[in-house]
């Protein structure tokens, strides 16, 4: 199975024309954890116009922070920007999606990790702080096919904390290393576990929450049961940036057919060619 993937700055990706997919998309859709770091982790309204780049007024109230241990991979970079959104939308309703867990959830996978097959809701675990969405589509039968769980926190406390997208929770495919919330440096050896047959496995790492690809390996042959896989992808990417490394599989009854992730950090500009 195969995927090229839940994934906030300046340039205006292609996520932004999911705008208006993901609302019809959600309608289509069954209705919308883990309290210490994944082990392996890891949208569609646009990053670009996420009010990541929207500077909070003065006298605003102290920055909201993730739990402790995860990293933010989308949509918000930060507290600053969650504190610009939520004064957003309660002036004027700004981008309610990322009150809703499945939308964002969808939209991470559809817009950041660029896996458009991937046009459903296909479960919901969620509580006051926590969700665990299943994302997928519908097989030849019409029945729903769950590719992937995504693991989604609160961004701070409170009825206008908006979620965000902090990894997966990993099934017959699993991407173990790097450990979660490393610091790496490029090239970056990369690897996990896959249960399947005639597998072939897509590794692309992007810089959060832009979503810009900076490394990519060539297709890997991978199946058996519950069988290891290991690559080395080269990046390059800014020093300190957060990164969003994504294992995919596919080609049998769809391009995407499971999919991984995990979230690290980039210790320098890396080496490898993306």
């Amino acid at each position: 199975m195969k995927a090229r993937a839940v994934r906030c700055p300046a340039r205006i990706p292609r996520a932004l024309l999911f705008y208006v997919a993901v609302g019809v998309l959600l309608a289509g859709c069954g209705s919308p954890s883990q309290p210490a770091p994944p082990t392996s982790s890891g949208a569609t309204p646009s990053p670009a116009t996420s009010p990541a780049t929207v500077t909070p007024a003065p006298g605003t109230p102290a920055e909201p922070a993730l739990r402790h241990g995860y990293l933010p991979l989308w949509p918000f970079p930060d507290g600053a920007s969650v504190l610009a959104w939520q004064a957003a939308y309660r002036s004027g309703g700004h981008e309610p999606w990322h009150l809703d867990a499945g939308a964002t959830a969808l939209a991470f996978t559809r817009g950041f990790l660029d896996y458009t097959e991937v046009d459903r809701v296909t479960s919901r675990a969620v509580t006051s702080g926590d969700a665990l969405i299943g994302v997928g589509w519908l097989n030849p039968n019409q029945e729903p096919v769950t590719v992937a769980t995504v693991h989604l926190l609160r961004f701070g406390t409170g009825a206008t904390a908006p979620w965000e997208v902090v990894g997966t929770r990993d099934a017959r495919l699993s991407l173990t290393m790097p450990r979660y919330g490393a610091t790496v440096t490029s090239p970056v050896q990369v690897g996990g576990r896959i249960t399947g047959v005639d597998e072939s496995l897509v590794v692309v790492i992007r810089v959060s929450p832009a979503g810009d690809q900076v490394g990519r390996a060539a297709p890997l042959p991978a199946g058996g049961e519950n069988q290891p896989w290991r690559t080395t992808v080269g990046f390059t990417a800014p020093a300190g940036s957060v990164l969003t490394i994504a294992v995919s599989t596919g080609g049998h009854l769809a391009a995407v057919e499971a999919f991984a992730i995990t979230g690290v950090r980039a210790a320098v500009g890396g080496t490898g060619s993306p």
